[in-house]
């Protein structure tokens, strides 16, 4: 049977140990989602389970037919788009190479011909004679146009070349996948045809995912990294969450109820040890010695607390779009378009990738000016902007510290130092350089110093980008809570539902104003958003 079994494992980098003697299995016609925090070892485990890393300690067994999503999207740049995700069936591939060698020769022989005639069975055991056609299916419904299909990879776009990789994953029928972030550069129409073929996927899944939306809708299972081991609970994200906390609350009761009968026990040995009653005595030392606490060890699942506040409102009428037209570079991005926001409107924008949402972000913040029509911000409004482009957005040569208090001199050390506790900078942590954060802490940062300035507006584009679930959970509460105007670029569904109470969104007839909910949307312009579209 095709499973995955890890036996003993165990990983540490420094003196950071990630996980001690795991043992796991992942078993055939199962979906795991593989959850934990940034920086729990989640990327870690997955180069595990692949191959590409040995542990310190235990062993892996695998699949022969095993397909990893890889990350190096520069590693093909001289092959022909549709021969990407060819290789990934390495026995078709390496056949049809074969193949096509022995084919060039002027001189076959026999040995040649009754090696072409085993190729060709090799070819047809493994659905060779539509490959392409499959591989082009696959690269259609990830969003990836039929004109791009026999360009080389260097000709495309950085963000299509990782959905070539995505679909050279899923090619050939493998008999174990190992996904990590497989909807990152996938809009949403994409997202929900990967769940749909996921979904059907009979062999064995391992993902790792931040969209808790797309957790939920493939899991049968979810395998956390916590307690410096795996713990597999039935269900999706939500499932898990809720048993983990269930077991803890349940742990944490039985510990009480334990500790309150100790201390009746102990009360009674402590009043009659030295009287007469000797024989009560040692019953109650040993009742003590057998009500031991179970070991409630502290799970490395942290939230932060993101609390957006404004200083001052801004006018009812915040912003006013008064027939705007934009082209960036070669894309219509909106034209004559009209749009009134009021204080207080939750603004999601959405749409495929390449259409122009970050282009309106910017027109939004002013780096770029309209073509035609006017972008008018409303009285007292204060524009508080997180790019797409995170790291871009804090310079180096900085502590942590030292960045926020650029932003707010007169805030007090005790404030800053609140602030990053509340984003998960912890002790000396407000002394990191800035050119060593990761990319949690860099959006994490980031939102301290929308923290600090308080502004009554609030564009963010791409937020989620870096953020591990428990961080994308506390956003979308933040948002939810925040008085004053947001607009969000965001592909996660979730998040979108949570807070969104209006939508910019990317249509194939423009850019609409939907006054209404995400599900509302959707219900309405299905036909925009079908997968594969």
């Amino acid at each position: 049977m095709p499973n995955i079994q890890v036996a003993n494992v165990s990983k540490a980098y420094g003196g950071k140990k990630l996980f001690i003697d795991v043992d796991v299995s992942f078993s055939e016609g199962r979906r795991y989602g593989l959850t934990g925090p940034n920086g729990s070892g989640k990327s870690t485990f997955m180069k595990i389970l692949s191959g590409d890393l040995v542990p310190d300690a235990g062993q892996v067994s695998r699949p022969k037919k095993t397909s990893v999503l890889k990350q190096d999207q520069f590693a093909y740049e001289s092959a022909r788009v549709l021969d990407v995700v060819l290789m990934g069936n390495k026995a078709l591939w390496a056949a049809m190479q074969e193949k096509e060698h022995l084919l060039a020769k002027d001189d076959l022989t026999d040995q040649h011909g009754m090696r072409l005639g085993e190729l060709e069975m090799v070819v047809a055991e493994e659905d060779g004679y539509t490959a392409e056609s499959d591989a082009g299916d696959l690269l259609a419904n990830l969003g990836i146009p039929v004109e791009e299909h026999e360009k080389k990879m260097k000709e495309i776009a950085g963000g299509l070349k990782l959905r070539v990789l995505l679909a050279q994953a899923l090619f050939g029928k493998p008999e174990a996948l190992l996904l990590d972030e497989p909807t990152n550069n996938l809009d949403l129409d994409s997202i929900r045809w990967l769940e749909g073929f996921l979904c059907n996927y009979r062999g064995v899944l391992v993902a790792i995912s931040h969209d808790r939306h797309f957790l939920n809708a493939i899991c049968t299972h979810v395998a956390d990294i916590d307690y410096e081991t795996i713990i597999t609970y039935t269900g999706g994200y939500d499932d898990m969450v809720e048993a983990k906390s269930q077991v803890r609350s349940r742990v944490a009761s039985e510990n009480s109820d334990k500790q309150k009968k100790i201390a009746q026990l102990q009360d009674f040995v402590a009043r009659f040890h030295a009287g007469t009653r000797a024989s009560q005595v040692q019953s109650r030392k040993k009742q003590i010695e057998k009500l031991q606490l179970a070991d409630l060890k502290k799970s490395n699942i942290e939230r932060p607390f993101i609390d957006f506040q404004q200083k001052r409102p801004a006018g009812r009428q915040t912003l006013v779009f008064n027939g705007v037209t934009k082209r960036w570079p070669d894309v219509e991005v909106c034209s004559r378009f009209d749009a009134l926001v009021t204080r207080g409107e939750k603004v999601a924008i959405i749409g495929h990738n390449g259409v122009g949402k970050t282009t309106l972000c910017k027109l939004l913040v002013g780096e770029l000016a309209p073509d035609e029509g006017e972008i008018t911000w409303g009285h007292e409004a204060s524009v508080g902007y997180l790019a797409q482009d995170h790291r871009d957005s804090i310079p180096g040569g900085q502590t942590v510290t030292e960045y926020l208090h650029d932003f707010d001199s007169r805030a007090g050390l005790e404030e800053i130092r609140g602030l990053l506790g509340k984003m998960l900078f912890k002790g000396e942590e407000g002394l990191k350089p800035t050119e060593a954060l990761s990319g949690g802490e860099t959006v994490r940062l980031l939102f301290a110093k929308l923290m600090l300035t308080k502004d009554n507006v609030l564009v963010l584009d791409e937020p989620t980008n870096h953020l591990d679930l428990e961080s994308i959970i506390a956003l979308g509460d933040s948002l939810v809570r925040y008085e004053g105007t947001a607009f969000v670029v965001s592909h996660d569904r979730d998040l979108i539902s949570s807070f969104a109470t209006r939508l910019f969104a990317f249509t194939p007839r423009g850019l609409v104003d939907f006054q209404g909910t995400y599900d509302e949307f959707l219900v309405r312009h299905a036909e925009d958003y079908r997968p594969g579209r």
